[in-house]
């Protein structure tokens, strides 16, 4: 024999059994006996008391939230003025730190610089044999040297005085690019007469 599913006798408890369910729950002890416990576990449910949160307990949740938002800010206020008195030391103490352009420093590599030019102008590479490939280093390193000097040629008296530590670098590069040309015409073409 067939009995009534959970769903027939939830249907029925509700008012809306099908015409067979109502029938057979009629006649049926095991689905009448389910039926008045399902009729009972629902009174057992409706009987049970209310749980609701004690009224006082609001304020203590109100002043944990607003006291976590100031901890916040407080935290988030000390960093800001952390950042803002280092950003503060930063402009104020950085000239302190820049080592100073010394005019001696300027003129001693400008000279280095008119030494090396003397060197290059002593030797005479249309009188020696040097390689493809020395030659080709020597024309990069000549190219490298020119561009140094538009850089130079373009810094005015006013921007020299303006930015004297951009011009001790500019001679500097060019100090150094001078020497690698005197090693490259000098010792290689050394080297192939040999």
């Amino acid at each position: 024999m067939m009995h009534c599913t959970m769903d027939d006798l939830l249907a029925l408890r509700a008012g809306e059994g099908s015409a067979w369910a109502r029938q057979h729950a009629a006649g049926c002890a095991a689905c009448q006996a389910e039926l008045e416990a399902l009729y009972q576990r629902v009174a057992q449910l409706k009987a049970l008391p209310t749980r609701r949160p004690a009224r006082d307990r609001w304020p203590a949740v109100r002043d944990a939230v607003l006291a976590e938002q100031r901890r916040r800010r407080e935290r988030w206020g000390v960093w800001g003025l952390a950042a803002a008195a280092a950003l503060a030391a930063l402009l104020v103490f950085r000239p302190f730190w820049t080592k100073p352009v010394n005019a001696a420093e300027l003129a001693r590599v400008k000279e280095q610089s008119a030494t090396l030019e003397q060197q290059l102008r002593r030797y005479d590479p249309d009188g020696r044999v040097t390689s493809g490939r020395s030659a080709a280093l020597a024309a990069a390193l000549e190219d490298r040297i020119a561009v140094v000097d538009g850089e130079l040629a373009q810094v005015g008296p006013s921007q020299a005085q303006a930015r004297p530590a951009d011009l001790v670098t500019l001679w500097q590069q060019r100090v150094e690019l001078m020497e690698q040309l005197v090693s490259v015409r000098v010792t290689r073409a050394a080297y192939v007469g040999l």
